[in-house]
Parts: structure tokens; sequence; C-alpha cells
């Protein structure tokens, strides 16, 4: 990867870090895109996991710290993973990493927060649709903006 790629993938995500400490609707957030986007475009796969903790952990001190850490962390550290075998960013992609957020961070509301029982995880699931709905929509955003951006930057950073 070429230095000038490195630059362009490191401001984005900063920027995309910076947008999580903005006002925005619950889980509207770009963490799952950068998860996503660095494990797509590092070819070192170590810091293409480290990107979205470093971006967490750096608005976490200034958003708090939780007891729901360990788990959303994994989440992401699952999703770009996951980013280091798929082809293409797509809509189905993006899906995937969306629900498979959904799917581990509620299961961690669910332990901290809910009574271990049937009623307790059904109640956690749907209380937490509304914000499935928003990290959906976040996700296909930040997704597309970081993604597009790239290939923008790269094109004309090559024709000058």
């Amino acid at each position: 990867m070429l230095k000038e790629e490195i630059k362009v993938i490191f401001g984005l995500i900063l920027i995309a870090i910076l947008t999580r400490l903005l006002p925005h609707p619950p889980n509207f957030a770009p963490i799952t895109s950068i998860a996503l986007f660095s494990g797509f475009h590092f070819s070192n796969k170590r810091i293409a996991i480290l990107i979205p903790l470093i971006a967490m952990f750096l608005s976490d001190i200034v958003i708090g710290i939780h007891a729901l850490m360990p788990v959303i962390y994994l989440s992401f550290t699952l999703i770009t993973v996951m980013s280091f075998y798929i082809k293409t960013l797509s809509f189905a992609n993006v899906l995937i990493a969306s629900t498979l957020f959904f799917i581990l961070s509620n299961f961690g509301v669910w332990y901290f927060y809910y009574p271990p029982t049937w009623a307790g995880l059904t109640s956690c699931f749907v209380l937490a649709i509304p914000f499935f709905i928003n990290a959906i929509a976040g996700d296909l955003f930040y997704t597309t903006v970081l993604q597009f951006s790239f290939k923008k930057v790269k094109s004309l950073s090559f024709k000058l």
C-alpha cells in the first residue's frame, strides 16, 4: 500500500472518529464502518484491528467508560476480521456487520442489565430494534462516505 493511501485512510478514519463525538441519533455512528473499511483496505491485519479499537477507546474516553466495552470491542474486532475475507464493501456485507454488532452487543446488554430469563432476553432485543435501525442507517451512510471519499481522493492523487 502506498504512503499516500495510508495517509488517506488514516485521515478518513480520523474524520469518522470525530463524527462519533458530534451529536447524532443513538447508534448512528461510524465505528462499524471504520472496522469494515480498515479491515478491507489495510494489508497489515494488526493495524486494521487496532484502528477501530483505538477509535472506540479515544472516543470512549470522552464519552465515558462503561461495562459493555469488552463486548463492544470484541464485536468490532470480529467485524474487522470478517472484512479481511470479503471481496467488496457491499450492502449485504454492511448488513451482516450491523447484525453481528446488534446480536453481540445486545447479548452484553442483556447480561449486564436485564434479568437472565427468556423474558429478559426478549425484552432486551425488542427494545433494541430502534437502535438497530439507526445502526443500519449509520453503517450504510458512513461506509458509503468512507468508500466514496477514499476512491475519489485516490483517483485525484494519482492524476496530480
